[in-house]
């Protein structure tokens, strides 16, 4: 019997990397998209003859109970959320609609329609916020520092709850930063690798970021989404933080990402205050290992890597605009 999964936020990098994973392993692949005026299907266009997307809304609950129903998956990843950051402190009350009472609507989808379907949760390292122990663990105290994280420590929360309550396979990754030639521009990392693109082949002059200092696990979205894959296919539910167990600054992906295209980065890189957040995460890096022991997951694309990965398509990118 084919396996039918159902991912929301399938527009997304994560969703993108993830639909391209189950595919390969034979699933029909759905894909929950929110209405709107234009189309944003960039990441997936290479997928769209091979997924089914369907028409639905976290702020909805009618819209996925109707989904749910129709589509009735195996597996259902909820990767949707207002997840940027700094979005989530000019925009806290959506925040909190999408990324926390959003899991909670999906959850009660599930619960309404067909409780054997087995649930991926994206949780954040964002929920540890101002961190209580190093490395971050799954028993560590969250204390998030913006409306994301709280939002998401509430997703991440009513998983759990969910899955005591009424015997939901229902699994939270509280995945560490994961990056990808997929990443939106207004991430910090993909912001670094398009300017550098664009200062070697003259388009642009400088960049601004803000924290330089901040530390932070950076791993490849590709090898997360084969972890969220790997706890749907465990015996038991249960919750997993997927990192590398490396931290880097801003300062050192930036001076990587210019060190690949032969430049160096202090006369390009301008400390610009308005990106600095109100509430700042100074340090993030997460231990692994209980994925490592239990399901036998490893990253494999090292962090070097990662940022040649990242420069180097968006050169290819921006030749291309440039032609």
């Amino acid at each position: 019997m084919t396996k039918r999964a159902l991912i929301t936020g399938i527009t997304g990098q994560d969703g993108a990397y993830l639909a391209e994973f189950l595919l390969k392993r034979g699933y029909q692949v759905h894909g929950m998209v929110r209405r709107s005026s234009s189309e944003n299907f960039d990441r997936i266009g290479h997928l769209r003859d091979k997924v089914q997307l369907h028409q639905a809304d976290l702020l909805d609950q009618l819209s996925l109970v109707r989904l749910v129903d129709a589509v009735r998956p195996h597996h259902l990843y909820n990767l949707a959320a207002q997840s940027f950051v700094p979005t989530s402190f000019e925009q806290p009350l959506l925040t909190g609609e999408f990324t926390g009472l959003g899991v909670t609507r999906i959850l009660e989808a599930v619960r309404t329609v067909d409780r054997s379907i087995r649930v991926y949760q994206a949780s954040s390292s964002e929920m540890f916020g101002s961190v209580r122990e190093e490395p971050q663990t799954e028993t560590t105290p969250f204390w998030p520092r913006s409306p994301y994280g709280v939002a998401k420590v509430y997703g991440h929360w009513i998983t759990v709850n969910y899955r005591e309550s009424y015997d939901l396979f229902a699994c939270s990754g509280i995945l560490f930063n994961h990056e990808s030639p997929l990443r939106g521009k207004e991430f910090v990392t993909r912001k670094i690798t398009d300017a550098v693109a664009r200062i070697k082949l003259g388009v642009q002059k400088k960049l601004k970021l803000g924290n330089l200092d901040a530390l932070r696990d950076w791993g490849f979205a590709g090898d997360y989404v084969r972890a969220m894959w790997m706890m749907l296919h465990h015996d038991r539910p249960d919750d997993y933080v997927i990192a590398t167990g490396q931290k880097h600054s801003v300062r050192e992906f930036a001076e990587l990402a210019f060190a690949h295209v032969g430049l160096p980065w202090e006369p390009y890189v301008e400390v610009d205050p308005k990106f600095l957040r109100p509430a700042e995460v100074t340090t993030l890096c997460g231990d692994s290992a209980k994925a490592r022991r239990v399901l036998g997951w490893e990253p494999e694309v090292s962090f070097p890597e990662l940022v040649a990965m990242m420069v180097d398509a968006d050169l290819n990118r921006v030749r291309k605009e440039m032609a």
